[in-house]
């Protein structure tokens, strides 16, 4: 049997693990070589999977000048392309990765709200 104590933080327990989200994003970046842009790409959303998807993604940055063989399997016709693998669908966004909202969307994930600055 029991105790309500019990009941109440198993049912706290469950809730709170039925809220979180563990879905594992899966992404690959694709770069022609360590350009600028290439670099300001990289930069861009190591931030956005850090601030949004933190501990639940996995990225891989593929140098299309290392490694060209890659970039006919995945259909990668531009640079920067991120793709995400996972979860379904797939999606590709190609170009500026500066846009965060862009980008989010992209992910198919939602922008954390804005904090209010005190004043």
């Amino acid at each position: 049997m029991k105790t309500k104590s019990a009941a109440r933080t198993t049912a706290a327990f469950e809730a709170s693990a039925a809220r979180s989200d563990h879905t594992l994003y899966v992404l690959r970046l694709y770069v022609a070589g360590m350009t600028a842009r290439s670099m300001q790409a990289i930069a861009a959303i190591k931030d956005i999977c850090e601030e949004h998807l933190a501990g639940h993604y996995e990225l891989d940055v593929i140098d299309l000048y290392q490694q060209p063989v890659l970039a006919k399997g995945d259909q990668i016709v531009a640079t920067p392309t991120l793709l995400k693998q996972l979860p379904a669908p797939l999606r590709k966004l190609i170009g500026d990765l500066s846009d965060v909202e862009r980008v989010l969307v992209g992910l198919d994930l939602t922008p954390k709200p804005k904090r209010a600055r005190k004043t």
